[in-house]
């Protein structure tokens, strides 16, 4: 029988109970709601709302509730629709009508709230390890590779020689920025909200200071209609995740096309890929695939979210109920698919030769052509123009710039002389040696910063 039916006369219709019942997923928070409550029967003992004696024994029962949970014993009960009154209740069982006093001076309002907090804050803290993991393992391939020359690309056209740490860089830098956001999303999402009751507070006497020293909160929630309605750190965390997936969207992409034979810059570990039922040679790059197209569904439970509370009024309304699953879902996507990826990205293999002689096809010396007549008296405009004429005659001979004479050079321009033949691919990497650049020097320079964050962020989480 339920806990909360005292009003009505007979119980739920069965189907009613099976499709309002969350105990289906909501038991997730067995261990943040076993704490909050243990937390919240301390101070209800220091208050003197129960006895010393009633707190010991509603504590040790509560840990036996959270040891049954664990070694699967706990029999969890659609009837009692939620992981907290499934809790209660079986406190009841074994501790008698003292377990009926934890839930003086609160409400499941501010308990789920509670519960919610918790859990998103332990997910940011796994989920800031783990992206730690990836980006050590984004630097361990740079660095291996720290002098692999490849085509930098626009439009998916070569466009510019750079390094592939410089390109891998650019991923740790954003995954740097997701990493900032999971820490900000932290410090709004630690805030306590119990002792907001329903929705106005509770008439009892508690220390709700003591409650946040108890739980790890750094702050007390404001306005008690606010701390049970307020959902935004769960969007805050799944606005972040959608961002970090899509950062390993792009990375994917690339992985998908690196590894593919037209390109062929990597070739990924056996144990990261997988082969075709049909076609023997296959080696299908489903990782990448798969976290691709997962992008696309931690965006769908952002977007439920948003949905369900745009037309919320206060305080609590029971449409609450479905911002777990989309917050489970998307915390265990984020974290299955960062721990794969790191897995894959340290074991591929870089075909240096392959990305070096890409990176002398496709003119990508177009622009330092272009820098070179600018530096002889040219204006750009009027170098870009001559250096655009002079690949498309490059193109209708099937040379390279490499290939062409000094007079074909001077065809075009008599600012061209022997030192032409001195911009290569190594010296334009070498030109670009300003803050930020592909240059050799930079490269390295930002790699050790890069090395030296990772460490200060480990030690700092």
């Amino acid at each position: 029988m339920s806990l909360i039916r005292g009003r009505f006369d007979k119980e739920a219709d069965q189907r009613v109970a099976e499709y309002s019942a969350s105990i289906s997923f909501d038991w997730r928070l067995y261990r943040q709601d076993i704490a909050g409550s243990i937390a919240h029967a301390k101070m209800l003992a220091r208050q003197g709302i129960i006895s010393d004696g009633e707190a010991r024994t509603i504590i040790e029962g509560l840990t036996a509730i959270r040891e049954e949970i664990e070694q699967g014993k706990f029999q969890f009960k659609t009837e009692l629709e939620d992981i907290h009154m499934n809790i209660e209740a079986r406190l009841i069982e074994k501790v008698g009508d003292v377990g009926g006093k934890l839930h003086t001076a609160r409400s499941r309002n501010d308990q789920i709230a509670l519960d919610m907090r918790l859990f998103v804050k332990e997910a940011i803290s796994t989920t800031l390890s783990q992206i730690g993991e990836f980006q050590r393992a984004l630097l361990d391939v740079a660095e291996t590779n720290q002098d692999v020359v490849m085509p930098g690309y626009t439009h998916l056209q070569p466009a510019q020689p750079v390094l592939l740490a410089h390109h891998l860089l650019a991923y740790f830098e954003m995954f740097r920025r997701d990493a900032e956001r999971f820490h900000h999303c932290r410090q709004r999402t630690d805030v306590m909200p119990l002792g907001s009751g329903a929705l106005a507070g509770v008439t009892y006497n508690i220390d709700r200071e003591f409650l946040a020293r108890e739980l790890g909160f750094s702050q007390l929630s404001r306005n008690s209609l606010d701390a049970v309605s307020d959902r935004d750190f769960v969007g805050e965390y799944e606005a972040a995740a959608s961002l970090c997936m899509m950062h390993l969207s792009r990375l994917s992409e690339e992985v998908i096309l690196w590894s593919s034979a037209e390109f062929d810059f990597i070739e990924l570990d056996a144990a990261y890929a997988t082969g075709s039922s049909i076609m023997p040679q296959k080696k299908n790059p489903d990782v990448a695939e798969l976290v691709r197209g997962k992008t696309g569904r931690v965006y769908g439970r952002l977007m439920a979210l948003l949905t369900l509370m745009k037309g919320l009024p206060l305080a609590y309304n029971r449409d609450l109920q479905e911002d777990k699953e989309g917050l489970f879902d998307t915390i265990d996507t984020l974290l299955s698919s960062l721990d794969v990826f790191t897995g894959m990205i340290r074991t591929l293999r870089v075909k240096s030769d392959h990305m070096r002689r890409a990176a002398d096809r496709g003119y990508v010396l177009a622009t330092d052509l272009a820098d070179y007549l600018v530096r002889k008296g040219a204006a750009f405009r009027t170098a870009h123009g001559i250096i655009g004429r002079l690949v498309s005659y490059s193109l209708g001979k099937g040379k390279s710039f490499s290939e062409l004479s000094i007079t074909e050079y001077k065809k075009f321009s008599p600012l061209f002389e022997d030192d032409v033949y001195k911009i290569t691919v190594e010296s334009s990497l070498s030109a670009r040696n300003v803050a930020g650049g592909t240059a050799p020097q930079q490269v390295a320079r930002a790699l050790a910063v890069a090395r030296k964050s990772l460490g200060e962020a480990e030690s700092g989480r």
